[in-house]
């Protein structure tokens, strides 16, 4: 019984080392230490897109040097209270300036239906951290809203 087919035990033989076959479709951008995305019936979490939208005005921007680069910080002014989920988006993903000039969006999920209030309950704030190799290229740093932006250059 110990060596018949019928033995769970016995389905599968010893493992081998085989040469893997090349990715299909491979880019430029991939880095062969993050796994390749594989469908699941257990993986359920789906991809969910930013839906925030430009604050209206940008009012302060500090940029602090750290060790390893700088942190962005913004203040920004929404039309309405109760913007939530504020982030400062890229212009591109690698936060790589272009043209030596970082560009950021201030950007939150805001409600329509909320009061106006004053500008101390409708403040919000958002910081980013940059790559000391970033900030050493980059002559200028812009943050926009919807009706203004913020200009730091060297």
């Amino acid at each position: 019984m110990r060596e018949s087919r019928v033995n769970p035990r016995n389905w599968f033989g010893r493992s081998r080392s085989r040469r893997r076959a090349a990715p299909a479709a491979a880019t430029e951008n991939t880095n062969p230490l993050i796994p390749e995305r594989e469908d699941s019936i257990f993986r359920r979490k789906r991809e969910v897109v930013y839906e925030g939208t430009l604050v209206d005005q940008i009012t302060a921007m500090e940029i602090e040097r750290t060790s390893d680069g700088a942190i962005i910080r913004v203040t920004g002014l929404p039309l309405r209270q109760g913007a939530f989920d504020v982030r400062l988006v890229p212009e591109n993903e690698d936060k790589k300036p272009i043209n030596g000039v970082l560009d950021f969006e201030l950007r939150a999920i805001q409600s329509e239906n909320m009061p106006q209030g004053p500008e101390r309950a409708r403040a919000v704030q958002a910081a980013v951290f940059v790559s000391r190799q970033n900030i050493e290229r980059a002559a200028e740093i812009r943050v926009r809203g919807a009706r203004n932006e913020r200009v730091s250059s060297r």
